[in-house]
């Protein structure tokens, strides 16, 4: 963990939003209703709110639908919009590409990188290594229980004993560079 040195502003989060990798939407209610189980004040602005949340990720038509009318990227996508309506500013994301589609894994990616942009952290959890790389600033290759590496994606797809022990040796980093839509 990194510890502020003297004189240093020290990064602390005031609440963590748990994203599991199966995502555990409550099945008798709707996307919206999914969305109103996390947010703590009922007001005038929370439709707002939650029409918001939907929008970041994209399923702003999809607030009266249930979770077995969706899609496993769509679920996950309902995961990271309860993130936001319950107001994190640190999302624990636990093997997000897992299970979803090539254009959902690109949903999910995109809608990573929106949040970063927000100034949100992010920490992710994942085997798919290429889809978490191309996406990350930082990375930490855990092996036998213990950080065998760590650095930017570049410098471990570049190490040897990384790609040895991990990575393989055809492994070919494709970063991702989104382009954020003003809105």
């Amino acid at each position: 963990l990194y510890k502020p040195q003297k004189g240093e502003i020290e990064n602390t989060f005031e609440k963590v939003a748990y994203v599991f990798q199966e995502p555990r939407l409550f099945p008798w209610l709707t996307v919206q209703e999914n969305l109103l189980t996390v947010m703590n004040e009922k007001d005038a602005n929370t439709a707002k709110t939650v029409a918001e949340c939907l929008s970041f990720v994209g399923l702003e038509d999809s607030a009266d639908k249930y979770p077995s009318e969706l899609s496993g990227g769509m679920k996950s996508r309902v995961s990271l919009a309860r993130g936001l309506a319950f107001g994190g500013d640190l999302f624990l994301l636990d093997e997000p590409f897992a299970g979803v589609d090539p254009i959902a894994v690109e949903d999910i990616q995109y809608i990573v990188w929106k949040l970063k942009d927000k100034n949100i952290g992010i920490l992710i959890t994942d085997h798919n290594v290429q889809e978490t790389l191309n996406i990350t600033d930082r990375a930490y290759l855990l092996f036998e229980g213990r950080i065998l590496f760590e650095g930017t994606p570049e410098v471990l797809a570049e190490n040897s004993i990384v790609r040895e022990k991990y990575l393989g040796r055809d492994f070919v980093l494709r970063k991702k560079e989104f382009q954020i839509d003003e809105e």
